[in-house]
C-alpha cells in the first residue's frame, strides 16, 4: 500500500527520485499514465493489469467510456527505476501536469501520484476543498 507525501524536484532531464518507501511496492517496472486533476498516476505492473481489466469490460459503445480509455491509455508509459532509484517523466507527462521542476508524489492506496507542487497546492487550498462536504459525500457512499 502506498501513503505519504513527499517532495521533490525534477533534475534537468525530467527524472524524478521516487521514494524509497514507495520503490519495492513499485517494482522495477511500473506503467505511468495521465491521471485525474492534472497528476499522473503510477500503477505497479499488478495494478496496472488488474485496471486494465476492468476498463476492458466498459461498454465501446458508450462516448465517455471510449474517451475515458483513450485517455487513459494514449497517455500511458511503462518506465523503470533507475539505480539511484529516479524514474523519468515523458516529456507529453510532464505537460499534462505541468511538471517543471518541484513535484509532489503522493501514495494513493494503489497506486501513486506526482504532482507540480503549484498544482497540489492550488489543489489542497481550504477554497478548493470542502472537507465537511467530501465526508458528506463519503457517508452517501457508506463509507
Amino acid at each position: 500500500m502506498f501513503i505519504g507525501e513527499y517532495q521533490h524536484t525534477l533534475d534537468t532531464k525530467g527524472r524524478i527520485i521516487m521514494p524509497s518507501k514507495f520503490r519495492e511496492e513499485l517494482g522495477e517496472e511500473f506503467v505511468m499514465t495521465k491521471g485525474l486533476d492534472n497528476c499522473l498516476f503510477v500503477y505497479p505492473k499488478k495494478e496496472w493489469a488488474v485496471l486494465e481489466e476492468k476498463l476492458k469490460t466498459l461498454p465501446l459503445t458508450n462516448r465517455d467510456a471510449r474517451a475515458f480509455i483513450r485517455f487513459f491509455f494514449a497517455g500511458a508509459s511503462e518506465g523503470a527505476l533507475d539505480k539511484q532509484g529516479r524514474v523519468l517523466i515523458p516529456a507529453n507527462l510532464r505537460e499534462h501536469s505541468r511538471l517543471d521542476k518541484d513535484a509532489v508524489v503522493i501514495g494513493v492506496s494503489t497506486r501513486i501520484e506526482i504532482w507540480s507542487k503549484e498544482e497540489w497546492d492550488a489543489y489542497n487550498d481550504d477554497d478548493n476543498l470542502s472537507y465537511d462536504s467530501i465526508a458528506e459525500k463519503m457517508a452517501e457512499l457508506g463509507i
